[in-house]
């Protein structure tokens, strides 16, 4: 291991295999989990992690750091009662813990693509610090929206309407809200990246006395010194609680991904908009649409999807969507990468109708105009048998018609002979069988796949409406605990949501299999 301004190479056995990784972005990752994580009850006592060593990459070999740290960017992800706890698991019991940090992760939409339990265990460091910032920024990111801020109308332009401020990214929100306030405090200077626009720490400044003029004041403005000046910065933001992610030398070197952190941090803590007295109604994303979307970035989309239909309005998610569930399919000579016009994506979104097609979907009534105008229902029918494809295609080898592919009833005929194989007594009709709402079959499913998973004395059989989200919740956590990418939600297991029922039966028969590694 070699240190070189800051950046920290690890070797690897050639130089196309050694890898490299930002010692600040560390330090300050290491913090960030110190700070919210230290009131913890299975893991306070282990922290703080040091800084000035890499004992954080040994910290997360058991998993329970990073179910932890999920849990706290989006609460409620991962039932911790699936969690194997306590200082001596062994590596079999460490593998299932990493399997929930990893299938957790997806499930939010982190890009962990060709990421397994191995290399957490293995502490791979540039593979636990982007896993750990995509954590971080997806719950800093997550309440940065119009329905938990609708003060955020304030920073349309001229002319713009809601959906302009919709289709926006949101670094791009954080960027208008900043020189919002650079705006109203009469600044002559504006901000267009988290980068050198920050450096100097005048902006940071400005932007502080602003938000907070009673807390906050201008004297680092008097002082020459860079680093100096960056000091008075972060000191003014910790008289607000947000003095997280930055060290005054990450100000001064314009650290992208950490002035970033910050800026939403500052922003989830001190918006400081004035509320608006009739905001247009915005109607929140559904959990199919979240689903969607998590789903779709967890398979390494780029850009990342924040809006799922503004963002898919160029056909090209769709079409690298495309490419990911059937590896080839893509005719890169049909695609408009850069596309400039209007019909240069309204020509992406045909095209990925057309590949569709190729895949038997049925689109009946729907062209690629119906995408780019975003409709809704017809844009979430061709996800939906995306969706489908992606799971079903791993089971093809399965059925007793590969080329057709495997049924709805093939599958639900394996779930009922495992479970019944397993001397277990609950079964299931099909999909929408209502009697799938207490999770006790999908319970049995997952303990006859894996033998001892399930802890019975976790699981009620009362049917209360309380007493099945439990359940649900607890299968959710076994299913990705045994290695599969669930994205069912415990409401979709409660209201027998069909769809979302099959692909976590699909994602356990794939497991089965040893279909999914």
């Amino acid at each position: 291991m070699s240190k070189q301004a800051n950046v920290v190479k690890v070797g690897g056995a050639t130089d196309a295999t050694a890898h490299s990784f930002s010692e600040e972005e560390k330090v300050a990752f290491v913090e960030y989990i110190n700070s919210v994580l230290h009131k913890d009850k299975d893991v306070g006592s282990r922290l703080p992690i040091s800084t000035s060593d890499n004992s954080l990459f040994s910290a997360v070999n058991d998993g329970l750091i990073l179910c932890k740290l999920i849990n706290d960017a989006v609460p409620d992800t991962i039932d911790e009662r699936v969690l194997n706890k306590g200082n001596n698991l062994n590596k079999f019991k460490i593998t299932e813990n990493q399997n929930v940090a990893i299938n957790s992760a997806k499930a939010i939409g982190c890009s962990v693509v060709n990421v397994g339990a191995t290399d957490i265990m293995a502490g791979t460091t540039h593979i636990i610090l982007g896993l750990i910032w995509q954590v971080i920024r997806i719950g800093l990111f997550s309440k940065i929206n119009l329905v938990n801020h609708p003060e955020l109308y304030r920073l349309l332009e001229p002319g713009e309407t809601i959906e302009d401020l919709l289709k926006l990214p949101i670094e791009q929100i954080l960027l208008r809200w900043f020189n919002y306030h650079l705006k109203n405090a009469g600044h002559n200077r504006r901000v267009n990246n988290f980068t050198k626009d920050i450096m100097d720490s005048e902006n940071y400044t400005v932007l502080l006395a602003q938000i907070a003029p009673g807390k906050c004041n201008k004297n680092a403005l008097k002082e020459g010194d860079q680093t100096k000046r960056a000091e008075l910065v972060l000191q003014n933001a910790d008289k607000l609680g947000c003095r997280k992610f930055l060290h005054p030398k990450d100000i001064v070197r314009g650290n992208h991904k950490l002035n970033l952190a910050f800026v939403a941090n500052l922003f989830n803590t001190w918006p400081a908009l004035e509320p608006v007295e009739h905001a247009p109604e915005i109607i929140e994303e559904t959990r199919e649409e979240k689903a969607f979307r998590n789903w779709m970035n967890s398979l390494g989309v780029d850009p990342f999807v924040n809006n799922l239909y503004f963002d898919l309005r160029d056909g090209l998610i769709l079409i690298q969507l495309f490419n990911k569930v059937q590896p080839g399919i893509v005719d890169d000579k049909r695609v408009n990468w850069h596309p400039k016009t209007n019909f240069n994506k309204i020509e992406n979104c045909n095209y990925a109708v057309e590949l569709g097609k190729q895949l038997k979907f049925s689109l009946v009534g729907i062209d690629g105009k119906n995408i780019y105008d975003g409709n809704k229902t017809l844009t979430l029918a061709i996800l939906w048998q995306l969706m489908r494809h992606h799971v079903v295609s791993i089971l093809k080898s399965l059925s007793s018609n590969p080329e057709k592919g495997i049924s709805d009833d093939e599958i639900v005929a394996w779930a009922n002979q495992k479970v019944r194989g397993a001397g277990k007594n609950s079964s299931m009709s099909s999909f929408k069988d209502s009697s799938l709402r207490d999770a006790v079959f999908l319970i049995d499913l997952v303990d006859a796949v894996r033998p001892g998973t399930a802890d019975y004395n976790l699981v009620t059989r009362s049917g209360s409406a309380d007493d099945n989200l439990l359940n649900a919740k607890y299968a959710v956590g076994l299913a990705r605990k045994i290695g599969g990418a669930v994205f069912a939600l415990p409401e979709d297991i409660v209201e027998v949501k069909h769809k979302m029922i099959m692909t976590y039966v699909a994602t356990v028969m794939a497991v089965d299999a040893g279909l999914i590694h």
